[in-house]
């Protein structure tokens, strides 16, 4: 599908309000989320943190983008390193799907989720159905691996079925030309591409050179 070349910007009269999902886990969300909470000057949230508290997804964005980058509590925090559904009931905590609401800002905002759309949150409810409650577009970040071809086209296949706008695929890394043909040959024209480099190394110097040079094709 043919997509058109916009020039990188950082700032924007629309305010951005963006959910950053994967098509698994490991694929370099919060990275990504990092660049990308540069690149908008926008704020974070991570609304579920499950495990690495002292470590938290939150305090990584923060000594990523910098000390002014505003990062809103998550509204969930727990201890074990696992599914959200099962952590919190290591703490006989049930997450409550009704209890997440978007923080108030007008400032652009990035939504950073856990793993991809299908992880639980409760026995009931998933990720895709909490994009769906906070109502805003969505950001697929697409890693490089055997395997990854069918579970982004699977993640499309789940979002327009629940008719989730995909605002944009970040292509995180290299990609063989055949697999990166495939996987944008399969996504919608409205459906912008980010391409970010691989980064050898996650300081705030490489995040803040990733974020000048991203381009939204």
């Amino acid at each position: 599908m043919d997509h058109k070349t916009v020039l990188p910007k950082n700032e924007n009269s629309e305010q951005q309000l963006l959910f950053i999902t994967g098509i698994g886990t490991e694929v370099g969300k919060t990275v990504c989320s990092a660049i990308v909470t540069k690149y908008f000057n926008a704020e974070y949230w991570k609304p579920v943190q499950s495990g690495d508290l002292d470590f938290s997804d939150s305090i990584k964005v923060k000594e990523w983008t910098g000390k002014n980058t505003v990062c809103h509590p998550e509204k969930y925090r727990l201890k074990l390193a696992a599914s959200p559904h099962q952590s919190a009931k290591e703490e006989e905590i049930t997450i409550d799907l009704n209890s997440f609401k978007l923080p108030e800002t007008s400032n652009n905002l990035i939504v950073e989720g856990a793993g991809g759309l299908m992880v639980p949150l409760n026995d009931e409810h998933f990720i895709i159905d909490l994009i769906q409650k906070l109502n805003i577009p969505t950001v697929l970040v697409v890693k490089n691996y055997l395997g990854c071809i069918n579970h982004t086209l699977l993640s499309i296949m789940a979002l327009e079925q629940r008719k989730i706008k995909l605002k944009y695929i970040i292509l995180n890394g290299n990609f063989p030309v055949d697999t990166e043909r495939i996987i944008l040959k399969n996504i919608q024209p409205e459906t912008a591409i980010i391409k970010i480099p691989h980064l050898e190394e996650i300081t705030i110097e490489n995040i803040e050179t990733a974020a000048k040079q991203l381009e939204i094709l």
